[in-house]
């Protein structure tokens, strides 16, 4: 996801659904390929119900002639990812992606689940909510971020709402909202500059209220994390505590040290200097995509065209990411499946939204790992191969109510799509303490 270090001012359910939903009955008729509803007026706020997600067989048909049409450029001449998405790992993509893939699956697997839209602001905001059957669920709003998708957040629906299924208890519930961010998936892509990571946070603070919470907590990594900051700078009285899997704590030396190129500062700890290596490997070699959406990004019309060029833009996020999904493409089994990895591009190709998820990054103003002096409480899950391993010395500073701070074993960027058991407990230990 990440924009660059400093950004300045941008110039001018079916009924056979395990799922609880939200009290309306769900739509029937299929979506065109897009599958985003007709605007509405922006005075209405009413909660409508999604219809169901349908790409017509002529569009799969041509995003696989696409595959099998791509001018292929030649081969890197390294032998490692210096530079970039290796086109073996993209060949192999390739030929999965227009032999073997089934859109179809992920297509029932959304479908299963209550989804709704309601208008904010003049545009259309798309969102996964399940109730959990037990009245006394704590409400969740999820962020997920680039180049994610709610396809993120799939596997960790049911551990959340329906705990004592999954190896808790009833008092773990949560009622879950999944959106999808302005611009991303079937949510509405704004036609107006402004809607920036505050913005959003006002929206989905809006959103919570409107879906009758009283009270509430938010969830976040990668933009999803800039998110829910941001809604706990705003600290609406019915945000009790948020949780992030990627946390803005690098302390102001630190970054200044980063952004001059310098070694690491004397004096650091194991962990401090862990995340400072990580930092400074992630500017030096891992920002060009963010360069280009942060000042150019309706420039990417190559996006929109090409499934591969998509495809490879995507994969080249972080280095530890790129290399797990390199794995799952040789064959080798992942917190990831090939499938898993497909169904995420795939639904950006089906929904137009390379170019408008992109303007994110030139909408925001924000110092992504700037703290930002949070006065709610905030709970902290560090897995190690995120960009960056906020170390408890720097989460404790940036977060004076540190309520949950845990390092985990293994996982990434992608947390709850990579390790979903973890994800859950991280959540339903972060939030114990703070449910009414």
């Amino acid at each position: 996801m990440l924009p660059l270090p400093v950004h300045a001012a941008a110039p001018p359910a079916p009924a056979s659904s395990p799922f609880v939903g939200a009290g309306e009955p769900r739509a029937s008729a299929p979506l065109p390929a897009a599958a985003v509803p007709a605007a509405t007026p922006s005075d209405d706020t009413s909660i409508r119900p999604f219809p169901k997600v349908h790409v017509s067989d002529e569009a799969i048909a041509d995003l696989r002639r696409r595959i099998a049409a791509t001018r292929w450029p030649s081969k890197e001449t390294v032998d490692d990812t210096s530079q970039g998405v290796q086109l073996s790992t993209m060949r192999k993509l390739a030929e999965y992606w227009q032999s073997s893939y089934d859109w179809r699956k992920v297509e029932a697997r959304l479908n299963a689940l209550p989804q709704f839209v309601t208008t904010i602001d003049g545009v259309d905001i798309h969102f996964i909510h399940v109730r959990s059957k037990n009245r006394n669920a704590l409400p969740l709003i999820i962020t997920h971020g680039w180049p994610g998708s709610i396809v993120e957040q799939l596997k960790v629906i049911e551990p959340l709402s329906d705990p004592t299924a999954h190896g808790g208890s009833a008092a773990d519930a949560f009622d879950v909202v999944i959106p999808s961010l302005p611009g991303y998936g079937y949510s509405g892509k704004p036609t107006t500059t402004g809607w920036d990571p505050v913005h959003i946070a006002r929206a989905w603070i809006v959103l919570m209220k409107r879906l009758g919470y009283k009270h509430f907590v938010a969830q976040g990594g990668d933009w999803g994390d800039a998110v829910s900051e941001q809604m706990a700078v705003i600290a609406p009285p019915e945000l009790l505590a948020i949780h992030t899997n990627m946390p803005a704590t690098v302390p102001d030396d630190i970054a200044k040290a980063l952004s001059a190129g310098q070694p690491a500062p004397a004096g650091l700890s194991a962990d401090e200097r862990n995340a400072y290596e990580q930092l400074d490997f992630f500017y030096k070699h891992g920002l060009g995509y963010a360069q280009e959406m942060t000042n150019k990004p309706q420039t990417l019309y190559a996006l929109e065209d090409s499934p591969i060029g998509l495809a490879a833009w995507m994969l080249d996020h972080d280095i530890r990411s790129y290399e797990l999904i390199a794995r799952v493409f040789d064959g080798k089994k992942e917190g990831l499946s090939r499938d898993d990895v497909l169904d995420n591009v795939t639904l950006y190709w089906f929904t137009n939204t390379a170019v408008s998820s992109a303007r994110l990054y030139w909408e925001n103003k924000l110092a992504f790992f700037e703290p930002k002096h949070l006065k709610i409480p905030v709970a902290v899950s560090v897995f190690p191969d995120e960009i960056y391993a906020a170390p408890k010395t720097w989460a404790e500073k940036a977060f004076p109510k540190l309520i949950h701070y845990n390092r985990l074993p293994k996982g990434g960027h992608f947390a709850a799509w990579e390790q979903p058991d973890a994800f859950v407990a991280e959540l339903r230990s972060s939030f114990k303490q703070v449910r009414p």
